[in-house]
């Protein structure tokens, strides 16, 4: 059968099983297995008494099914796959601790007195959660139990609250440690690492839009974000600010020691002589005056300047913020520190998060089962979409299906921008009806070489891309349009997540409603993107 008709019975049959409520992990199984006979052994289709005489059933564990069957093992035994559990785990561990609680706290002492203060607290939360991280539906649920109520409850605008918290929730999809990037790596072969590098300007950007968003919505409409009443004895204007810059003196002065004596103690071992390589990542002798120059000018601030009271009280209002800024230290360091790779630093977070939960008193049996379900659900959820995307991604290679559609595409008489616009186009449209997992090892193997035959002059509008980022780029842009995906009706799973623990008088409808403001953002953000491709190469080496 040829491919042109395999292709259309494909389509057609994903929507068919999809429309029916078959979770996408089967249905991709049962299509794979449909194209390869398709493809390999037809008559099987009109007579099922011919099994055992053809390519795919004359001998088993042979031919394509061989190499089906070592696509999926590849995938499944290749060690960063170990990372999605452990970034599950920490983000299960977060989620039942009182961290996330004391974070939220900590940010609104800072900023209860601005004008949609709560809103940007939320988000400000949001990405703290996403650089910890990386899930996107724990983010979502924790923000509804803790920033919803206090929203709803100051007389915040309902679609304001709602699509701060689920746009806001969805930014661990972009902020490094993305599983999204994680899978996207591990599908192209595309450097993890340099994903996580080349994500952060992107990442931050849009949560830049957002919080710019609100502030200029809360601005023109001060209706949709009435300021709290003014408790007495609170600190406010210069005093505000005299006792967040004793918090920062604080934190310099404790991370200032810690880089002193680390690179003290590389020194003094002799680690720095013996190194062949390249330089220890801020631990060399050269790095000694200025973080014993940090820590002196921040203890001179503190106790000469500002008062060991006002330092004290700015500690006290502030230290919530401490367990997650270690915990993402923890992680982001030991990666860009060229201390671990991306699984071992997921394991040391998840541990980091869990000697915090100790030290604070809130460590039980109970939290550490509860996170591990909730774990080995999620993993389990992802892993069979996995196991059934991969198998059917891999049926469709082995048929040539991705030859096929990147030599339609490719001669169409679409210019290079028309035809990557075509791709966004059906991504925000898969996204809207098909998990990400399934999209980004469906789609991804037969959009990323089309990609790379483009001529690179003619990809964007501002700026030349480098050859080597190619794909990285593509990468990034396609977990914006994920970004998109999670707000995307009627399927958006950030309305379904935050539908769970939303009062009742709230419903899908208006969550929906909420979200349309925030969609037009992402896209803009993803509009930057495609109009300027090297905003992705900026951190790149």
């Amino acid at each position: 059968m040829d491919i042109g008709t395999i292709s259309l019975v494909l389509m057609l049959g994903l929507v068919l099983l999809l429309a029916i409520g078959m979770p996408l992990g089967f249905a991709s199984a049962i299509l794979a297995v449909l194209v390869l006979v398709m493809k390999f052994e037809p008559a099987l289709l009109m007579n099922p008494f011919t099994f055992g005489d053809g390519i795919l059933t004359g001998r088993p564990g042979s031919g394509p099914l061989n190499i089906l069957a070592q696509k999926i093992y590849g995938l499944l035994t290749d060690y960063v796959l170990i990372s999605i559990p452990l970034f599950i785990f920490m983000a299960a561990l977060l989620e039942r601790s009182g961290i996330a609680k004391d974070m939220y706290s900590s940010l609104n002492v800072w900023l209860n007195r601005t004008r949609g203060g709560i809103a940007i607290v939320t988000s400000i939360m949001a990405v703290i959660m996403a650089a910890m991280s990386g899930i996107i539906g724990g983010e979502v649920v924790l923000l509804g139990l803790i920033a919803l109520p206090q929203m709803l409850r100051l007389g915040y605008s309902q679609n304001l609250a709602i699509g701060t918290i689920c746009a806001s929730g969805s930014l661990g999809t972009m902020i490094p440690p993305s599983i999204v990037l994680i899978i996207y790596g591990l599908i192209t072969e595309t450097s993890i690492k340099a994903l996580f590098t080349a994500s952060f300007l992107p990442g931050f950007m849009l949560a830049s839009f957002i919080i710019l968003y609100i502030i200029v919505r809360t601005q023109l409409r001060p209706q949709d974000a009435p300021l709290p009443d003014a408790i007495e004895g609170e600190p406010y204007g210069m005093e505000k600010a005299k006792l967040f810059l004793a918090f920062l003196c604080v934190l310099v002065a404790g991370f200032g020691i810690v880089l002193f004596l680390r690179a003290l103690f590389f020194e003094l071992a002799g680690q720095n002589a013996s190194n062949t390589g390249a330089d220890i990542a801020y631990g060399t002798a050269d790095w000694l005056p200025w973080f014993g120059g940090a820590v002196g000018l921040a203890f001179v601030i503190m106790f000469g300047v500002l008062g060991r009271a006002r330092t004290a009280l700015g500690w006290s209002m502030g230290k919530g913020l401490v367990p997650p800024i270690v915990v993402i230290g923890v992680v982001m360091g030991s990666i860009y520190g060229g201390i671990t790779g991306i699984t071992e630093a997921a394991g040391m977070g998840a541990l980091a998060v869990l000697v915090i939960a100790i030290l604070r008193g809130e460590a039980s049996f109970d939290l550490v089962w509860e996170s591990l379900m909730r774990t080995l659900k999620s993993t389990g959820t992802i892993i069979w979409v996995t196991i059934g995307a991969a198998a059917l991604a891999g049926a469709y290679t082995i048929a040539g299906g991705p030859v096929y559609v990147a030599d339609f595409i490719v001669g169409s008489d679409l210019p290079t921008m028309g035809i990557i616009l075509a791709m966004m186009l059906i991504l925000l449209f898969m996204g809207a009806f098909m998990d990400w997992v399934g999209i980004v090892l469906l789609i991804i193997p037969v959009f990323l070489p089309i990609v790379q035959r483009l001529p690179i002059e003619e990809i964007g509008l501002f700026g030349e891309l480098n050859p080597r980022h190619v794909a990285i780029w593509f990468g990034v842009v396609f977990c914006m349009n994920m970004q998109v995906s999670f707000l995307s009706p009627p399927f958006g799973p950030a309305a379904f997540y935050l539908k769970s623990v939303a009062p009742p008088h709230i419903s899908l409808t208006d969550i929906f409603k909420g979200f349309l403001p925030f969609i037009g953002i992402q896209i803009c953000a993803l509009s930057v993107l495609l109009i300027w491709p090297p905003i992705v190469s900026l951190l790149l080496p």
